[in-house]
């Protein structure tokens, strides 16, 4: 059973923590990893890019002048896409970029990529460390009696609202609740630092 070291608020071992097997996985399977990624990144695009064609732009839908005799090019349009004021070509419209992914392998996903933090030793549990204030010059002194390397990914319960702020505002730092933590997040850190309620949440599956 993997096991990860507890640590207090100076970053002495207090103890360690054995996490359940369920949640992690040793072997990573680069490609099932890369298309999770995908479909978190491509869910997260706001896919509000949108231009108007000829027919949406605002003009008459008359004969600017008539085909011969002006001496200049024929023209049926004052909308068309070559013209000032005309419409966009094939404009972009507004879409949806998610595409689905199977609920086994989003899990299995996210299994390999805490696996891999769990097994390079970079995980730590901060156990005693209570803010009734937020306090970004405290959670800076923990990052750095812990020894973690940066970037490093700290994940907090829901109800720890003054630690998710403390934490938030330092660099290469990404703080979030347990349950919003993506399969990209654990990839994006060399270092993780769990407090005990966010892990017994993970542990009791309610993340």
């Amino acid at each position: 059973m993997p096991t990860i070291t507890k640590i207090d608020e100076r970053g002495a071992v207090v103890g360690e923590h054995e996490l359940a097997e369920a949640l992690v996985e040793g072997e990573a399977n680069i490609g099932l990893l890369h298309e999770v990624v995908r479909a978190e990144l491509a869910a997260a695009r706001q896919g509000t890019a949108a231009a108007k064609s000829r027919g949406q732009v605002s003009g008459s839908g008359a004969k600017p002048w008539r085909q011969k005799g002006t001496g200049r090019a024929r023209a049926g349009s004052t909308r068309v896409p070559h013209w000032t004021g005309g419409g966009v070509a094939f404009p972009p419209v507004p879409r949806d970029y998610s595409f689905k992914v199977n609920k086994k392998v989003r899990a299995k996903a996210f299994r390999m990529a805490l696996g891999n933090l769990v097994a390079s030793g970079a995980v730590r549990v901060l156990a005693g460390a209570e803010f009734a204030e937020p306090s970004t010059r405290r959670a800076a002194g923990i990052l750095a009696q812990a020894g973690l390397g940066a970037p490093t990914l700290v994940v907090v319960s829901p109800q720890e609202v003054n630690l998710l702020l403390s934490f938030r505002n330092l660099a290469y730092t990404r703080v979030l609740p347990v349950s919003e933590v993506q399969v990209q997040d654990y990839l994006w850190a060399r270092s993780a630092l769990f407090t005990p309620a966010a892990l017994a949440l993970l542990e009791g599956g309610e993340a």
